[in-house]
């Protein structure tokens, strides 16, 4: 009769000393990842959130430093110059790595393989090495000092073309042998066939892409100088003030009002995101 009777579930065995230790080890581990990963975000917001007055040094909560951050900069250029840069930048690098990547992945011809290792090669190279030439170059093309400076340079992306290549490598073949039949060409074949099979690889392109430029700042303080062509990361440096001397309160406001659009991003792109990353699990 005891080896008649049905098995317990598994959330009704006891559970032993070694595998509830296991347990409890995860769950803290997690919890730490948790608290250094969201801690510095929920200081910045509370912060933010309570500023002190100076002189006294009284808390007073409220929304007085986001209103200061509006009175001390102009918010709305920098907002526009950020949303144009990132967006075209965005859709360049959407564009050429799934162009690119399509050429390395379907077309045969000589030299692929060498190409396709110097693409990779510049990845290993750091932005600080090449900034300096990139410099001369926009400025012997009178594009210093413009926005086209921070756009041009940021459309072709190595890592975005090793990634749609991969993703290219991981479709059907027969596709683009039944289209070849049919009459198509290259191109044809591209933006007919394999191009709207390839937007969710081209989804993760722009999401990564909008989050490097959206908070790049290297770049814009070596290739802009006027404050009218500034973008956000850029332009909230000056609410530190002189030598430092700013309310972190409001600070970290323009922090917060920064990080929202990036958060709207993530949140319409995660579906996107996520179904591009686990694609190739059901192939």
């Amino acid at each position: 009769m005891t080896a008649l009777a049905p098995a317990l579930p598994a959330r009704h065995r006891a559970t032993t000393p070694v595998a509830a230790a296991g347990t409890a080890a995860r769950l803290l581990v997690l919890l730490l990842a948790t608290a250094l990963t969201l801690g510095p975000v929920v200081w910045t917001v509370v912060t933010a959130l309570t500023p002190t007055e100076e002189g006294t040094g009284a808390v007073r909560p409220g929304f007085s430093a986001f209103v200061d951050v509006f009175a001390q900069v102009d918010f709305a250029l920098l907002f526009l110059n950020s949303v144009l840069v990132t967006g075209l930048c965005v859709a360049g690098q959407m564009i050429t790595a799934a162009m690119a990547g399509y050429v390395l992945a379907a077309i045969d011809f000589r030299g692929r393989q060498l190409v396709f290792g110097a693409i990779l090669a510049t990845m290993m190279v750091p932005m600080q090495v090449t900034i300096v030439p990139v410099f001369m170059l926009i400025r012997g093309m009178g594009l210093s000092d413009t926005l086209l400076a921070l756009i041009l340079p940021a459309v072709p992306t190595a890592f975005g073309t090793f990634l749609m290549r991969q993703y290219f490598l991981g479709l059907p073949v027969e596709l683009g042998e039944a289209a070849s039949i049919d009459g198509a060409g290259p191109f044809r074949t591209f933006f007919s066939v394999y191009a709207p099979l390839a937007l969710p690889g081209m989804a993760i392109v722009g999401i990564l892409a909008f989050n490097y430029h959206w908070n790049e700042f290297f770049r814009p303080l070596i290739l802009t100088i006027s404050e009218q062509n500034h973008i956000l990361p850029l332009g909230l440096v000056t609410l530190q003030g002189n030598l430092g001397t700013g309310s972190v309160s409001t600070v970290l406001a323009g922090v917060v009002l920064s990080m929202i659009p990036a958060l709207v991003v993530f949140v319409i792109g995660q579906r996107p995101l996520r179904e591009g990353l686990t694609a190739g699990a059901s192939k």
